[in-house]
């Protein structure tokens, strides 16, 4: 059986590393810095606007859905990617403590259809709305000598705001603060070329039945958006640091909150095992580390407290009917995370 990884799916994350590496080298020149709070690496952009009486700054970040478009094509399934869309962005304001204020889409197609238009745009609508944002606008490009017929691609552009004061950056973790984390809703946005490259060697038809259910269904259940959850945190009790689990797992984006000095030891069965995990993983013969290195695991968002500060956090979410996973905790180390059994 042939064993699969990201990179053999031809996904390389260590190029990825270094291209976002040149690129916040070369960028330095273009920015203010009296002005950029938080810049290229974060999950989102920080820009204090100018003599502001409240010193409030603006939150940006943009993102895609990836290569889970190609599944909403071939099933002609396409209503839950503009979910995707909206959530991949304002997750990520969260992360620096920003409330979402609007959106933008920007979709390019090989021919317009309408009705496909339709649906990703349905899924843009109720993304904004969990997500409390307007959809300020937007951009449809119709490119027929870069698309084949029935594909297009998605971007989009979420923006913020946030009080200097009240921005998270992860600065203040130190050892002894505790690990929670909040579940996804499944794979989200991230690892799908690995997915399809396991399903297609395996040869199995993504309206194939598992678990009760079409395996697209599955697949394309949206990403989850946590604005509901964690903007009463943030106004009642705030995190020292959030990190949303997308592309890299839980072992490459809690290292982007961390300080130097800290590790975060995370309990792999903290939490409960999503089936579709352990399928793919079998399927695809994937090394363990693999898996934790490429999908979210189960848990979408984490979020570090102080020990002081976890029942108060954890009433919160409970109120909201979140139940969330006290999954780790900071230790000293190096800016890493360390998997353990429990």
């Amino acid at each position: 059986m042939s064993q699969w990884n990201y990179k053999k799916a031809g996904v390389d994350i260590e190029l990825a590393d270094k291209f976002v590496k040149k690129i916040a080298h070369r960028a330095q020149i273009l920015i203010k810095s009296e002005q950029v709070v938080e810049g290229i690496g974060g999950f989102a952009g920080v820009f204090r606007i100018p003599d502001h009486p409240n010193q409030m700054c603006i939150a940006a970040t943009c993102d895609g859905v990836g290569t889970k478009l190609e599944i909403a094509q071939k099933t002609r399934k396409n209503s839950t990617v503009g979910i995707d869309l909206v959530a991949m962005c304002v997750n990520d304001l969260l992360c620096v403590g920003a409330k979402p204020l609007f959106f933008m889409d920007y979709l390019a197609c090989g021919k317009l259809e309408i009705e496909v238009l339709e649906e990703v745009i349905e899924g843009i609508v109720e993304g904004c709305k969990s997500a409390h944002c307007a959809l300020l606008g937007g951009e449809t490009a119709e490119m027929p000598d870069m698309y084949r017929e029935g594909e297009y691609d998605l971007a989009g552009f979420a923006i913020g705001e946030v009080a200097e004061k009240k921005i998270i950056n992860g600065k203040l973790i130190e050892p002894g603060d505790i690990v929670i984390g909040l579940a996804s809703s499944g794979l989200h946005s991230n690892g799908f070329s690995l997915v399809r490259k396991i399903l297609k060697e395996n040869h199995i038809d993504y309206n194939q039945e598992w678990e009760g259910k079409t395996l697209s269904s599955l697949l394309l259940e949206p990403t989850r958006i946590y604005v509901s959850l964690i903007l009463p945190l943030l106004e009642n009790c705030p995190p020292k640091g959030i990190a949303h689990i997308t592309g890299g797992g839980i072992l490459e984006n809690l290292p982007r909150i961390l300080p130097p000095d800290c590790d975060a030891r995370i309990e792999k069965a903290a939490y409960p095992e999503m089936p579709i995990f352990s399928f793919l993983q079998k399927l695809g013969n994937v090394p363990e580390k693999e898996m934790w290195r490429v999908f979210n695991m189960g848990i979408g968002m984490v979020m570090i407290f102080d020990k002081t500060r976890i029942d108060e956090a954890l009433e919160i979410l409970s109120t909201r009917g979140e139940k969330a996973y006290l999954i780790g905790e900071i230790i000293p180390g190096n800016g890493k995370v360390i998997l353990v059994d429990r």
